[in-house]
């Protein structure tokens, strides 16, 4: 699930990706923060069980993790 938040963060938007499987490990998570970081060309981090990933191109994230082999809900 994508969603994108602005609350909190001093005027700044990132997309928060959430719900992933629970066979998935925190290791694992941040795995993907990485590449997906990479491959948008942005910072971001792992938060508890979610990936943080800072600018506004939920596009651009759905096609990474579309890409990767998940299904996506939410922000487009």
């Amino acid at each position: 699930m994508l969603r994108r938040e602005k609350s909190q963060r001093g005027g700044k938007t990132v997309v928060v990706v959430s719900d992933f499987a629970t066979h998935f490990s925190v290791a694992e998570l941040e795995t993907f923060a990485r590449r997906a970081k990479q491959a948008c060309g942005c910072g971001g981090t792992v938060a508890g069980r979610e990936i943080e990933l800072q600018g506004d191109d939920p596009a651009g994230v759905r096609r990474f993790f579309e890409a990767e082999g998940f299904r996506v809900d939410g922000v487009r």
